[in-house]
């Protein structure tokens, strides 16, 4: 049996593999190689060495806020909150799909760098009879019917090995993209997170304003009942009675406005946790203590690692401009090695044997000869969107370093107002005290006491609603800060993909 083919294909398939392989060491990687935009970047926050509220030491630039940080406020129920809306915030769910999307856009982008592998098989059986058009007579002149089988098994690959790295660069454009989708993961939870709190800070501060008000109420309550009887007396005008009536409706007004804040506020964080507000409920706390907790000290070259919308800004640059070495590979021609072969007979027994084989190896070319400038149209256009995404990246910087400035000093000087607010509550309190001890005395009048409890109460409410600002300006101020996120965990398994 003479077995000449097979030494023929092993050597047509030695040629084609060893022009692939110089051609694919010979590849290059066109387009520009991705350098992270420059930016000025200042060694210290202007507001943080200001203040010095935060500025506990020396900066590390390896110091940064905790990803939990909504622990640093130390309340049990703001925990439990946060933690429900990770699993059930529907946004964050939203979000956390399109990363996942993203992710498998790499995996699809990968796979064009390796060669596509089919197989078919077929297998048929026709006859004919006495009755069909296709029938034939036999030697001894009658006629008779007839059957043919055919079975068939063929195997196709085809590759375009990526000469030019354009394959590459769509890998590399893609990777950026899961990772600019990875960061708007972590700033839509930061986001989410930050508001749960601020919104848990509100309505906190709206039941501590409640018990406020209800206690003036009834000091006002009582000053009106003082000066009706004073005017039944004819101590009072009637004017005075009018305004006792106006200040207590007031505070009725007060009350109702701080009720309505509450519910909304309880409505927007059952939402925030995935429930719907009918069946959510927080009991009411009026005694909450507003602490401001102590945040670690950082530099702002951290801003630009570890704040999700800056980090999502940069890798949208990297992401374009690997889109440019795509667009560049129009220039240059394409080339696709195939092969297929199989085997084709009357009996699936024989069918895998020498006689029923058959093979071919082919080559491709393609390369554009005109077209009117279309490529060097879409290579300005990458290059146009990426001068684009670079413009958005620094002021994105930019923005972030304004927000983290305004929000130093939106703690520092909330702080201040509130420390001042409390002194001022304080001396009102030992106002209030001696009048009492007045009033037992016999020195001081009835109406004389409850004035100065109801400005005792007016300047405890007044502290209280600066230091729930300055907490939940701490609130954002973690958010603006980056909320504790590191990017390279997500960076690392997208390279790994």
């Amino acid at each position: 049996m003479k077995l000449t083919p097979v030494p023929r294909a092993i050597r047509h398939v030695r040629r084609v593999s060893t022009i692939a392989l110089a051609t694919l060491c010979a590849a290059c990687t066109i387009g520009p190689d991705y350098v992270r935009p420059a930016m000025t970047v200042p060694a210290t926050y202007k507001e943080q060495t200001a203040s010095g509220l935060w500025q506990q030491a020396t900066p590390d630039p390896a110091g940064a806020i905790d990803s939990r940080w909504w622990t640093l406020f130390h309340d049990d129920t703001l925990n439990a909150l946060c933690e429900r809306a990770l699993k059930a915030n529907q946004t964050i769910a939203e979000y956390e799909a399109a990363y996942r999307s993203a992710r498998a856009q790499v995996a699809a982008s990968r796979a064009s760098l390796f060669p596509t592998v089919s197989f078919a098989g077929s297998g048929t059986r026709s006859g004919g009879g006495a009755s069909s058009s296709s029938t034939y007579s036999s030697s001894s002149g009658s006629v008779s019917s007839y059957t043919t089988k055919n079975v068939t098994g063929e195997l196709e690959a085809s590759w375009e090995p990526d000469l030019w790295g354009s394959v590459r660069r769509s890998v590399e454009s893609s990777r950026a993209a899961a990772d600019a989708s990875d960061a708007q993961l972590a700033g839509e939870r930061l986001s989410i997170l930050a508001t749960l709190t601020v919104d848990y800070f509100t309505l906190r501060l709206a039941d501590a304003d409640l018990a406020l008000l209800v206690g003036q109420r009834r000091i006002d309550a009582e000053l009106l009942a003082l000066t009706e009887a004073k005017f039944r007396n004819g101590v009072s005008s009637y004017d005075d009675v009018r305004t006792a009536h106006n200040t207590m409706q007031a505070i009725d007004e007060s009350i109702a406005t701080a009720q309505l804040t509450r519910r909304q506020y309880e409505h927007a964080i059952a939402v925030l946790v995935g429930e719907a507000p009918a069946t959510f409920s927080l009991p009411v706390q009026d005694d909450y203590r507003f602490e401001l907790p102590v945040l670690p000290a950082t530099v702002p070259s951290l801003l630009l690692q570890r704040r999700p919308d800056v980090v999502q800004a940069e890798r949208t640059v990297a992401e374009y401009n690997a889109k440019i070495g795509v667009a560049k590979a129009g220039y240059f021609p394409t080339l696709t090695l195939s092969a297929d072969g199989g085997y084709s007979g009357t009996s699936l027994a024989h069918l895998v044997s020498l006689p029923t084989r058959f093979w071919s190896l082919g080559l491709n070319v393609a390369q554009t000869i005109f077209d009117a400038g279309a490529t060097s149209a879409a290579v300005d256009q990458a290059r146009a969107n990426y001068d684009q995404q670079v413009a958005s990246y620094r002021q994105t910087v930019l923005s972030a370093f304004q927000d983290v400035e305004d929000y130093l000093s939106a703690v520092q000087i909330t702080s201040q107002q509130a420390v001042a607010a409390q002194a001022v509550a304080v001396r009102s309190g030992e106002l209030s005290a001696s009048q009492l001890r007045g009033f037992d005395a016999g020195t001081s009048s009835r109406m004389d006491v409850l004035d100065t409890q109801l400005t005792e109460m007016q300047d405890r409410k007044l502290s209280l609603d600066y230091s729930g600002q300055a907490l939940q300006d701490a609130v954002l101020l973690v958010k603006a800060l980056g909320g504790g996120w590191q990017p390279s965990e997500a960076a690392e398994k997208t390279a790994a993909q």
